[in-house]
């Protein structure tokens, strides 16, 4: 036989210093995306525009057709983004530039600048 009790139930107190927040509902703090860098080629009256085309393309996925259209920028313009990446890539990428370049003997010149 089972018996019940009609008392009421005691419900604990909250503790001092407890915050009644959930913690399923606390909110993270925000991760902030890596800042990015354009990766700048710039002109000069001495490196073939082969080259800079040859680059684009084995350094920068470029087709030959886009490879072409950002030569005639840098040739135009003076200067030209070929791509915008994290911090360590940005460098990556000028390094091996300027490391080809250098072996061909060329003048070319890359860069790079917070966007």
């Amino acid at each position: 036989m089972t018996q019940t009790t009609d008392s009421p139930r005691m419900i604990d107190p909250p503790s001092k210093g407890r915050e009644d927040v959930d913690l399923a509902t606390k909110t993270k703090p925000k991760t902030q995306r890596p800042p990015l860098y354009k990766v700048l080629l710039l002109n000069d009256d001495f490196t073939p525009m082969e080259f800079v085309v040859h680059i684009l393309e084995r350094l920068f996925g470029m087709t030959h057709a886009q490879a072409i259209e950002i030569m005639l920028t840098v040739h135009r313009k003076g200067v030209a983004v070929v791509g915008v990446f994290s911090h360590e890539i940005a460098e990556t990428k000028v390094a091996q530039v300027m490391e080809l370049a250098r072996r061909q003997q060329h003048p070319l010149q890359c860069t790079m600048e917070k966007e």
